[in-house]
Formats: C-alpha cells, structure tokens, sequence
C-alpha cells in the first residue's frame, strides 16, 4: 500500500495526529519502537496537568484553549473519563515572572481565575500550608489529564478509522523525493506521500537519515507519589498545583483513584542521550530529596514517599516547541522539544499536523515554532 501519511513516533502527538488524520479519511501508517503507551518516552505515569492561563507565555494560550475543546471531544467519541476538572492553583511570589505571565493571560483572553493571598489558601484546602510571603491564581476550569488512557484512546479510535500501527519496528533509512516518501524499517519498505516525524527523544536519530539535526537535548527527568490523607488530597477535595519560586518549578496532583499525591520537579534533571538507558528513580540524592523538601514546604501534613519514576523531556533551547515543515524536505512535517509541558497540546499539535498536510497550514498561529528561528 502506499500510504498518504507515514507517522515516525507514535507517542503524543503522533498518535494524535495519527488520529486526526484518520478522521479526514487518510491512509496512516504509524511506526514506533516501543507499544504505545509505554514508558520509554514522556507520556507514561498516569497523569499531566492542563492549564490554560499560561506561566509560559500567553501566546499558548489559543492553543492550551483548543486543546480543552478537543480533550473533551476526544473523551465523549472514546466513552472513557480521560479529563479530571479539579482545578489547577498556580504558586509564587507576587512579582514571579511566572505568575504575572499568569495573571496577564488570563486578563487578556478573559479566563476565569482567582487570585488568593497564602491565608486565603490555606484556609480553603487545609491540605496546604503556604508560607504568607506566597500567593495563588487558582483556574477553576482546568485540571488532570489522564496521559496513557489518553494515548489509547488515540490509538483505538485512529485504528478503528483504518489506521496500520507498526509497533517494536525500528527505523533503518529513508529517502524523500517530491511527493514520494520511502521508508525502510527493520522488516521491510514502505511508500508514502507525507512523512511526520515526532519521535521525541530519538527525533535526531530519525533526522540523521535525511542529514538533518535540530538542537535537541534529551534530559533525564523524574516525579513521586506520596502516601497522603484521601479525605484531605483525593481529586474531589484538592488541586493539582504548581509552584514557582526562585527560578526553581515544581508541579503537583491531587490523589486519583488512591494513588497518593504525585509531585515532581520541572527544571534541572540530568541530560542524556536517546540511546543511554535511564538511570533508574533513586541513582541520584535529588530525585527523592528535592520533592520531598517542597511537600514538607507547602504541604500541612507528612506524606512518605509511595513511588518514583523516571522519564525524558526532549528540551529545545528556548522551551518552545518546533512544529514545521523541513525546508530541505517540504514533505516532512516535524513536531519536537516539547520540554516537558507539551502533553496538554497533543490534541492540538495533533489537529496542527493534520492541518498541515491536509490544508497546508495551521489554522493557529505556529510561527514561534519554526525550525529557522534557530537557525
């Protein structure tokens, strides 16, 4: 068969663009070298945050906005509970750069918010315990994804529309003429029309078959469960969080399903290579001890530490992601160095990708993750 689209990497956003551009009625192959989900890449570990006024920058803001709309069409087209509306409360000082990005994107795209003083906090969920020199902005409408019955819920739907999943398949060669795309795996050769590469980690392993390399750096992350109180943490009672102090970022989730609050840290992390296996959770002091310090800093009640994992963010040197078509290659799309607050948008970049080969364009504004600002 020669397919329409070929998707390298079917994580989030492969996956999701595999899905969108299932609906559209084109014939997708999607290849990854795991089984997805799987914990080899950066969706594993049950849950991530979605919030819409944006600490990065309020020109997400659209997007974080769109992908709400399409996280709660995907939830009602799958028949399973993927979102959880618990709220989120951004954490900082008053003239946190963070904070502010908070509050003006929020005033300026009208999003419901509440700013409340450390007191007002620590009365309304008595789970904290926020020192006075701390304020939030607390989003009502926001919350918890649930990332790996998200990824299934894309990879159910988008082969129920007719796509093929290649799994355990490994990437050998590539060759790109115009309107023709060849793919060579470890089993055989695969014609295409269009090529997306969202491979996360091992993007540049892919992008090395086409002599291409994007400034890409893997980082070897971790996060935490902690036995806590379910009266007082579970989802119904409490926020999922982040906390912005010093230039140091840590996030937080309430307790789902029983499974103990779950906290990690944003920044820092130890960089790796694609190839180098992870580190297990434990082979450095900081992956217990650094969120371990902040629950004992803002929470009001001793939470033992349940679990840690680790996983990988794909950071690009400037925190924003790259979503564009390679000018070398205008038939291959790539969508990488989503440096760890990307999941939320999976099914935006998903619908963005679609968009691209489909209309040749994305009806949101992408022009800040364009490979050639780097360049």
């Amino acid at each position: 068969m020669n397919y329409d689209v070929i998707i390298i990497g079917a994580g989030s956003m492969g996956m999701a663009a595999g899905y969108y551009l299932s609906k559209k009625n084109k014939q997708v192959l999607l290849i990854d070298a795991y089984d997805p989900p799987h914990s080899e890449g950066s969706h594993h570990g049950e849950t991530r945050i979605i919030r819409h006024a944006y600490g990065e920058g309020e020109n997400y803001v659209p997007m974080a906005l769109r992908a709400q709309e399409l996280w709660l069409e995907l939830e009602q087209e799958a028949n399973k509970t993927l979102f959880h509306q618990t709220g989120v409360l951004n954490i900082g000082t008053e003239d946190s750069p963070f904070i502010q990005n908070v509050i003006k994107s929020a005033e300026k795209h009208a999003l419901a918010i509440e700013q409340l003083s450390a007191e007002e906090i620590n009365e309304r969920w008595n789970g904290y315990d926020l020192p006075n020199d701390l304020i939030g902005c607390f989003e009502p409408n926001s919350g918890v994804l649930m990332s790996e019955a998200c990824i299934q819920a894309f990879r159910d739907l988008a082969l129920q529309n007719g796509s093929t999943l290649l799994t355990h398949t490994k990437v050998k060669n590539m060759t790109i003429h115009q309107g023709e795309v060849i793919v060579t795996t470890d089993s055989q050769t695969i014609q295409g029309k269009e090529l997306i590469i969202t491979a996360g980690k091992g993007t540049n392993n892919i992008l090395s078959l086409l002599g291409v390399e994007l400034p890409l750096q893997p980082t070897r992350k971790t996060f935490s469960w902690f036995h806590s109180d379910e009266d007082i943490y579970n989802k119904n009672a409490f926020p999922a969080w982040s906390y912005d102090v010093n230039d140091r970022i840590y996030y937080g989730f309430p307790s789902i399903d029983g499974a103990g609050v779950k906290v990690g840290r944003h920044d820092g992390g130890h960089p790796t290579s694609p190839e180098e296996k992870l580190r297990v959770f434990g082979t450095y002091p900081e992956d217990s001890q650094d969120v371990a310090h902040i629950t004992k800093k803002i929470m009001s009640s001793e939470m033992p530490l349940k679990e840690g994992k680790v996983c990988t963010y794909t950071n690009s040197p400037d925190g924003n992601f790259i979503i564009d078509k390679l000018k070398e290659f205008p038939n291959v799309t790539v969508a990488c160095g989503f440096s760890g607050h990307g999941f939320k948008f999976s099914t935006v970049v998903g619908e963005i990708l679609s968009q691209m080969i489909i209309d040749r364009k994305s009806k949101l504004d992408i022009k800040q993750f364009r490979v050639d600002r780097f360049r």
